[in-house]
């Protein structure tokens, strides 16, 4: 179970690379540095991307975690 406070969410299931990093990140810059995001992203390329491009831009990975046929990424805002 997850114990992070969660200040906003993303659904980026539908979308197909580079789109999945290109609305994380700008999702991330509505918000401010401590805040977290959770983003609920597909197996396979996104789940092998876009924490690797969150991470790559100084924001910390808190989680990934399993919900179903999904996974649930967990971001802070840096």
């Amino acid at each position: 179970m997850d114990t992070h406070r969660v200040d906003n969410q993303i659904d980026i299931t539908k979308e197909i690379c580079p789109m999945t990093y290109v609305k994380t990140k700008l999702k991330l810059e509505t918000m401010t540095s401590g805040q977290v995001l959770e983003v609920l992203l597909r197996d396979g390329e996104p789940l092998m991307n876009v924490p690797k491009s969150v991470k790559a831009e100084g924001h910390k990975i808190l989680a990934v975690s399993q919900e179903g046929s999904f996974f649930k990424l967990l971001i802070e805002r840096r």
